[in-house]
């Protein structure tokens, strides 16, 4: 009973801290010059900041958790507002994001433990960087993540601009709902099988586990290149935008996986064998024998 009064007050702090923070990145960005897209840049850093300092006192960064996925419910909005243009396209966009957005947030909620449990990467940082790790907090855990996520809803600010619709629109509409729901996909997957697993040590090798070791990072790929894409359709001379999908692929890649195998291979029994025999992203291509 204690654990869920806990967590109760945890979630409510965590929602003044989020809703405190997006007040002030609506202030900044309605008492800041400057074009729209760096107005929006700078109110986004400032909630961050926010976020960091109410992380100070708790000597919790997971804090920022949820931010990768609820900072966009704040950005599209106000861009579409900004333009005046909530035409039939920047609808649909808007929905996509909102899909992945709320599938992420939720799946942020269902496994909060409370703010006294810290994820074990920003432990492990701590434990790393020693007294430099307000540094680390704030511009490797936060400040980091939130200029690749605004990377990536570049091309979806671009896009609400012009909001006219192709087949290739529709692809890329297609490609976003499709990585959040193979995001669900593993989610659900992954969670019914740590109910069932009788050890920490047993690996998942069921569904879409079986054919990529990381689906739920590839669904978060594809997400933002289906967004590029989206982009890309209407407006193909801002190709350069790709950047942040970009980025964000190369940060899973050599960060996000290669930490998590990391920590998986200290526990996961046959975990070098699961390795050799799954592909690490995509699913359906056969691996190479040695």
């Amino acid at each position: 009973m204690k654990y869920q009064i806990h967590r109760g007050v945890s979630f409510f702090a965590v929602a003044l801290v989020y809703a405190a923070a997006a007040a002030l990145g609506i202030f900044v960005y309605r008492n800041t010059g400057g074009s729209p897209l760096m107005r929006l840049f700078l109110a986004d850093v400032a909630a961050t900041v926010f976020v960091y300092l109410f992380s100070l006192p708790l000597g919790n960064a997971s804090v920022y958790d949820p931010y990768w996925s609820v900072a966009p419910f704040v950005i599209l909005p106000l861009a579409i507002a900004e333009f005046g243009v909530w035409n039939f396209g920047s609808v649909c966009l808007l929905f996509c994001v909102g899909y992945w957005g709320l599938r992420l947030t939720a799946n942020w909620a269902y496994t909060f433990r409370g703010l006294d449990h810290q994820d074990w990467r920003y432990t492990m940082l701590k434990e790393k960087s020693g007294a430099l790790y307000p540094l680390v907090s704030l511009f490797g855990i936060m400040l980091f993540p939130t200029v690749v996520v605004y990377l990536c809803l570049l091309p979806a600010l671009m896009y609400i601009q012009s909001g006219s619709v192709s087949l290739l629109t529709c692809v890329g509409f297609a490609l976003c709902l499709s990585a959040a729901t193979l995001q669900l996909v593993a989610d659900v997957q992954m969670h019914r099988f740590q109910k069932t697993a009788h050890s920490r040590a047993e690996i998942i090798r069921t569904g879409v586990w079986k054919h990529s070791r990381h689906p739920n990072y590839l669904g978060e790929i594809l997400m933002w290149w289906g967004v590029l894409l989206v982009m890309v359709s209407a407006l193909p001379q801002y190709w350069y935008f790709a950047a942040g999908a970009l980025v964000n692929t190369l940060m899973f890649q050599f960060i996000s996986i290669p930490m998590a195998e990391n920590r998986l291979a200290e526990y996961k029994a046959g975990f070098a064998d699961y390795v050799s025999e799954t592909n690490r992203l995509l699913p359906f291509i056969k691996r190479k024998s040695a």
